[in-house]
C-alpha cells in the first residue's frame, strides 16, 4: 500500500541556516516528521554552524514576496509560520502578502530576535514593524525569555513574572502566546500557553544537552504543523513540545557548539499520547 499523502500545508518564511540545525532547514524536517507538506520563502541567508552565525545575506523584500505568492496560488497553505524576518522591509513585504489573502489562515509567529550564539537577528525598526503590523495577523506568537522581555518591556526572572509577561504580550494584539521558559534555572522546564480563556502551563524535567539549535524553530513549526491538520492550539501545542524533547534526546551529537536536534525521530501514537498528558519523558 502507498504512503498516505502529506496532511497540512505549512508556508514558512524564515531564514536558511547553512548548518541544517534550525531555520529553513528545521522546518522543512520538522513539517515533513510530523505529516506535513511544507514550502517555503527564504528571507535572508545565514553562514550558520554550531559555533553561532558568522554572515548574513538578506533577499529582497519583493523576491520574498514572489516566492509567497507564487506557492500560495499553486500549492496553497492550511497555516503560516513566519522565522527569521532581519529587516522591516521585509516584515512589511510579508504583512502586504498576508493582508491580501481572501482567507484568514493561522499565522504561528516565531520573533527571532537572537541566534542561540547571541548574533542579533531582528533590527530593532524591525521589532516595531513586527508588533504593530504582523501580530495582529498571528494566531499565536512563540517567543522564548530574552524575546518575551524585549516585546513586553520587563524583566522575568521566574514563574510569576512569567505569567505576568504572557498576559502583557497578550495586549499587543495577538490572542494567543506560549512562553517559552527554558532560559529560567532549574530542573525542570515551564512553557505557558496563554489566551484570552486563561494560561495552561506545560511542564516537564530538563533535559541537560548542550544540542539545542534550533528548538524554537522547530517547536514553532511543529504547532504550526498541528494547526495545518486541524488540531486544536492546545493539542498542536503538546505534540510540538514532544517531538522536540524526543529529537532533542537522540540528537546526533554533531559540532563543536550548540548542536542540532534530531529533526527525523518520529512519534508513534501510543507514545505521543504519553506525552501528551504528562508532557514529560
Amino acid at each position: 500500500m502507498p504512503p498516505a499523502p502529506p496532511r497540512g500545508r505549512v508556508l514558512v518564511i524564515a531564514g536558511s541556516d547553512s548548518g541544517g540545525g534550525a531555520g529553513i532547514q528545521a522546518d522543512l524536517k520538522t513539517v515533513a516528521a510530523l505529516g506535513g507538506y511544507c514550502t517555503t520563502a527564504i528571507a535572508a541567508l545565514t553562514a550558520q554552524d554550531t559555533l553561532g552565525v558568522h554572515s548574513v545575506l538578506a533577499v529582497a523584500p519583493a523576491f520574498v514576496q514572489a516566492q509567497m505568492r507564487c506557492v500560495l496560488a499553486d500549492i496553497g497553505a492550511d497555516a503560516v509560520k513566519t522565522g527569521m524576518l532581519g529587516d522591516p522591509a521585509t516584515v512589511a513585504a510579508v504583512c502586504e502578502v498576508l493582508e491580501t489573502l481572501p482567507v484568514r489562515l493561522p499565522l504561528v509567529v516565531d520573533p527571532v530576535m537572537v541566534a542561540k550564539g547571541g548574533a542579533a537577528l531582528l533590527s530593532l525598526e524591525a521589532v516595531a514593524m513586527l508588533t504593530r503590523r504582523l501580530l495582529p495577523l498571528a494566531a499565536l506568537l512563540t517567543p522564548n525569555l530574552p524575546e518575551a522581555e524585549a516585546l513586553a518591556g520587563m524583566a522575568i526572572p521566574n514563574l510569576t513574572a512569567m505569567h505576568h509577561a504572557a498576559e502583557a504580550l497578550l495586549t499587543l494584539g495577538v490572542p494567543a502566546v506560549l512562553l517559552k521558559g527554558g532560559h529560567l534555572p532549574g530542573g525542570e522546564v515551564v512553557d505557558l500557553l496563554a489566551t484570552e480563556a486563561g494560561t495552561v502551563e506545560f511542564r516537564a524535567p530538563r533535559i541537560f544537552s548542550r544540542h539545542t539549535h534550533g528548538t524554537g524553530c522547530t517547536l514553532a513549526s511543529a504547532v504550526a504543523t498541528g494547526l495545518a491538520q486541524g488540531m486544536s492550539l492546545r493539542d498542536a501545542v503538546a505534540r510540538g513540545r514532544a517531538y522536540v524533547r524526543a529529537a532533542i534526546l537522540t540528537a546526533p551529537g554533531f559540532g563543536a557548539g550548540h548542536g542540532p536536534l534530531n529533526h527525523a525521530v518520529t512519534l508513534d501514537p501510543e507514545r505521543l499520547a504519553r506525552f501528551q498528558d504528562d508532557q514529560s519523558i
